[in-house]
């Protein structure tokens, strides 16, 4: 069961990840107390080093640290030695020497996460690089799907959106198969990947293929950063085939609900009139659970890789 590192979704196996899982119901319950800290991690040092912006990613590890009673560092690129022509490796060579336990490292070039981890002696984990792997995020997207459905047997999802940049839909594509759920696709053609048997999905060109059949409707955000030239015609046109508006809502399947992995592009990917119901409908809507429950998965994954040192 030893596991370094979290690089990538295809390095877990399904006895790894029902632990995490496990874990992690202990772990929300501790949330949800007066005091929610435990000194399991009292010690240690986690390093948040993220060469990308992020709010939900790097304060969820930030507050899931401090929860396990961890000190904390967060790397700011913009004011390191980085400026003065130190390699990236270097710098963090050089945090390391300070005697953190682990690093959690985002970065927007695919593979760079897993040289670093390659090159250095402590535990890493993926908070996302480029265009490869989300690994955290789509853990904490199955445990958000278990604690509803309070089962992983029979699972449909539809994951709809920019396939063709999204870490998150690989890491979740290939996470959810791996436990046995049905997963389709729903993506407009120029915003597919060239190779679409990596998925081994069946793709549908319109959300209202899918809309009445699936337990989960898992919208990706549109990734305007990464898209070097439009790739789709217009707004008004994305919307017609591939956006959540409040008819479509209305016509989801009987209790299924809506994820998303934010931030949310309101009115392209989802009607912003659905985002404000949230809080009348968190049975339906779990976004903000999902980022809730990204504290407890990430408690979960912290504990996992530094109790086994």
């Amino acid at each position: 069961m030893e596991l370094r590192n979290i690089i990538s979704i295809d390095e877990l196996n399904k006895e790894q990840i029902l632990k995490i899982i496990e874990s992690t119901i202990y772990f929300k319950e501790v949330l949800e107390r007066d005091l929610k800290k435990v000194p399991a991690l009292r010690g240690k040092t986690v390093v948040n080093l993220f060469y990308e912006p992020s709010t939900r990613t790097r304060t969820s590890f930030e507050i899931a640290a401090k929860r396990l009673s961890a000190d904390v560092l967060n790397f700011a690129p913009s004011t390191s030695s980085l400026k003065k022509g130190e390699t990236e490796l270097d710098t963090i060579k050089t945090i390391l020497a300070m005697k953190a336990d682990l690093a959690v490292i985002r970065h927007k070039d695919s593979g760079f996460v897993k040289y670093i981890s390659d090159n250095i002696n402590i535990p890493v984990i993926n908070g996302g690089d480029g265009r490869h792997s989300h690994p955290t995020q789509a853990l904490l997207d199955l445990f958000t799907i278990y604690e509803h459905f309070k089962s992983m047997d029979k699972i449909e999802i539809a994951i709809v959106g920019d396939m063709l940049n999204s870490r998150v839909a690989r890491s979740d594509i290939l996470l959810f198969k791996q436990m046995g759920f049905s997963v389709f696709t729903v993506c407009p053609s120029m915003l597919l990947p060239e190779d679409m048997s990596y998925f081994g999905t069946e793709n549908f060109n319109s959300i209202d293929d899918v809309i009445e059949r699936c337990d989960v409707i898992y919208m990706l955000r549109m990734q305007f950063e990464r898209q070097n030239r439009k790739l789709y015609p217009s707004v008004r046109e994305y919307n017609r085939f591939f956006s959540l508006d409040i008819s479509r809502f209305k016509k989801m399947k009987k209790g299924s609900i809506l994820m998303h992995p934010g931030p949310v592009n309101r009115g392209i990917e989802i009607d912003g009139r659905i985002l404000d119901m949230e809080e009348e409908n968190m049975e339906r809507i779990k976004i903000s659970e999902q980022v809730s429950n990204g504290v407890a998965v990430r408690m979960s994954l912290l504990h996992y890789l530094l109790s086994q040192q």
